[in-house]
This record gives C-alpha cells, structure tokens and sequence, in this order.
C-alpha cells in the first residue's frame, strides 16, 4: 500500500526549531521530487519547499529562505525519509504541514495536481 507519513510537529515557540519527517512505504522516495506544503486556517495550501529526486536540488518560498532545510536521508535503512528543518520559526508559520510525491519530479512550480501522493498532515503551531 502506498502511503506517505508526516511527524515531527507540534507546539514551538516563536525562534524555535523543529524537525518534520516524511516516510514513504509501498514505493521508493529516491524516484519521486518530493514537496513540503503547508495549509493555514482559513487560507489556501501553499507550496514550501521541493527536493529533486534527480540532482539533489532544491526550491523554497521566499517566506521560509534561510530558516528551512529540505533534505534527503541517504542512510541505508532511512533511505525513504524527507525532512524539513524549520528553524527561527515565526507565528505565520503555523499551520498543519503536508509531504507529497511527484514521479515527474517538478521542482520549483510546486502546483498541487503535479503530485502523485500525500501524506495526512502534522500540525505545527508557533505560539508563545
């Protein structure tokens, strides 16, 4: 089956750090460009950061440049984790975060209907 699974979100406050991770079962990550979405209330998901599944390249919203990190566990036995590093976190960062997959392996137009599979969402809240 299928499936990607997001974790590593919770409460932080404002300046904080925190880790997400994305793990796929049922078909291998190193083939697929994988994206970092993100969904506040009341507003429309947005596209956060990519990783090739070819060069190892990166895209990242203007709002997040130099604070996160997308990257590849290359490990063996992790070898099918993405993570997102989120650092100097700000209280616009909230929202609930989603991984996806894209066999095409688009990276930097970050469009919903380019992705192949999703993940169910971690909750990331950055309040004082």
């Amino acid at each position: 089956q299928v499936q990607l699974v997001e974790s590593g979100g919770g409460l932080v406050q404002p300046g904080g750090s925190l880790r997400l991770s994305c793990v796929a079962s049922g078909f291998a990550l190193d083939y697929y460009a994988i994206g970092w979405f993100r969904q506040a209330p009341g507003k429309e998901r947005e596209g956060v950061s990519c990783i090739s599944s070819s060069d190892g390249s990166t895209y990242y919203t203007d709002s997040v440049k130099g604070r996160f990190t997308i990257s590849r566990d290359n490990a063996k036995n992790t070898k099918n984790t993405v993570y997102l590093q989120m650092n100097s976190l700000k209280p616009e960062d909230t929202a609930v975060y989603y991984c996806a997959a894209d066999r095409a392996n688009h990276v930097g137009t970050m469009r919903h209907d380019e992705y192949d599979y999703w993940g169910q969402g971690t909750q990331v809240t950055v309040s004082s």
